[in-house]
């Protein structure tokens, strides 16, 4: 068996091959043959090895560089948008390891688009071009991942900021039984980054409206942006919460207060996992890439037929944004083209999302 040197740069090859007639064989061969003449050892080169929520860290960890191939599947998006989020949350494990989109059949263009959408909509303040790099032809790829490696990447813009919420001492995970007349959790996902005031008070509302429900609020447990005020909604009405961070990030956002239970994780995957589990059903809120990432994973295990996810509505708010548009449009596009829509419901109007989860749940 071989064993790989250590010192050469470990590329992971993203996508899969679907056989001897699958278009992007051709392309995916001469970049195997540049990357392995370049001195890459290669990860993943036939296209089979199964990516979960559970081991994404560990594939990041034991890699030097991503490379996404053309055809760009729910899978693949899921995988791609997962990295640009480690580049925002700064995560130490994808510190100067650059990451290419080989997007010669265009497949990519709609999952960029939806970013210049989240660019513009203000939930996403990098500009995308710079971690996720667009190549063309295979000879483009290895030439950005050469440059990367050699310049760097560029600073992603996030600091660990003097907020109001000191780092606690020390971070355990603590549980408070679910209250009586309990009827379920419903887990938001949203931007922990937002600051207009307009989309503060629509969190808020829609924690109180969860509480009164007596549904129970679980979220990404940070006390900034629309995810923070949907956690006080929800406890300044009396309702049961619930969370989910790691260090690195609660050292960005800071924990929320009153928080009825925390569960502490050690990366954005296996926080995903646990939220999920403890769950009955999930908001689509407005967010950035991290909610992109969210809808993405639920979708996958819906797929799949996992058994966190059966039985479990998934409903988006598209929220309309005076001169901007409809918020999630680009992205309920995006996940209908890969054959979603049975797995989601779309509701315009804030006021309508508890009634569609209620609704959903009793199905």
């Amino acid at each position: 068996m071989r064993i790989p040197d250590p010192t050469m740069p470990r590329v992971r090859i993203s996508g899969r091959v679907a056989g001897p007639d699958d278009p992007t064989r051709e392309a995916r061969a001469r970049l195997l043959y540049l990357l392995f003449a370049g001195g890459w050892d290669i990860e993943n080169a036939n296209g089979d090895q199964n990516i979960t929520l559970s081991n994404v860290e560990r594939t990041i960890i034991a890699s030097d560089a991503f490379v996404f191939t053309p055809g760009a599947t729910l899978e693949e998006l899921f995988k791609a948008v997962s990295v640009f989020v480690g580049y925002q949350t700064l995560d130490a494990n994808l510190k100067g390891k650059p990451t290419v989109l080989l997007n010669g059949d265009g497949s990519w263009g709609p999952f960029l688009g939806l970013l210049d959408h989240l660019n513009r909509m203000g939930t996403i303040k990098q500009d995308h071009r710079e971690f996720l790099l667009v190549a063309s032809q295979p000879e483009a790829v290895v030439e950005s991942l050469i440059r990367v490696r050699e310049e760097g990447l560029p600073d992603a813009g996030r600091h660990h900021p003097e907020h109001d919420a000191p780092m606690p001492a020390r971070l355990e995970s603590f549980e408070a039984p679910l209250p009586g007349g309990h009827v379920g959790n419903v887990c938001v996902f949203c931007s922990a980054s937002i600051e207009d005031e307009a989309y503060l008070a629509d969190g808020y509302t829609l924690g109180a409206e969860l509480a009164a429900a007596n549904l129970g609020c679980v979220s990404g447990a940070g006390r900034t942006g629309v995810m923070g005020a949907v956690v006080r909604g929800s406890v300044d009405a009396g309702g049961w919460t619930g969370g989910s961070n790691v260090p690195h990030i609660i050292e960005l956002e800071g924990l929320p207060d009153g928080l009825s239970s925390f569960w502490l994780r050690p990366d954005i995957y296996t926080r995903m996992e646990v939220m999920i589990e403890r769950s009955d059903s999930f908001v689509i809120f407005p967010g950035g890439a991290g909610t992109v990432q969210e809808l993405f994973a639920l979708l996958l295990l819906k797929s799949e037929n996992h058994p966190s996810m059966r039985g479990k509505p998934v409903v988006i708010f598209d929220r309309e944004d005076s001169g901007l548009g409809r918020f999630w449009t680009p992205l309920i596009e995006l996940v209908g083209a890969a054959s979603c829509e049975a797995d989601f419901r779309v509701v315009n109007a804030l006021g309508d999302i508890v009634p569609a989860i209620l609704e959903e749940m009793q199905k």
